[in-house]
């Protein structure tokens, strides 16, 4: 999956938990963070610590995989701003 976006990231995260009919809270309980974290994460993922996506990737067990993007991509350069 693709991934360009912090929204989509946390998109992908909350349909992969629902997927699996685990509750925000069962979740956020697994790792240590509040439920409420998790619903910010959610929902507001750009205001969210990186130390939090760890966490949940680690509760999901999942991990995260970076890889360059092809050459046509890399030419016309990022155009998104954080």
């Amino acid at each position: 999956m693709r991934i360009t976006s912090p929204e989509m990231l946390a998109q992908a995260l909350k349909n992969i938990r629902k997927e699996r009919q685990l509750s925000q809270s069962v979740v956020a309980d697994n790792v240590g963070l509040k439920q409420a974290t998790l619903s910010g994460f959610e929902n507001k993922p750009g205001a969210s610590r990186v130390e939090t996506l760890f966490k949940l990737l680690t509760s999901l067990d999942l991990e995260m995989h970076l890889s360059e993007r092809d050459a046509k991509n890399a030419e016309a350069g990022w155009d998104q701003e954080w």
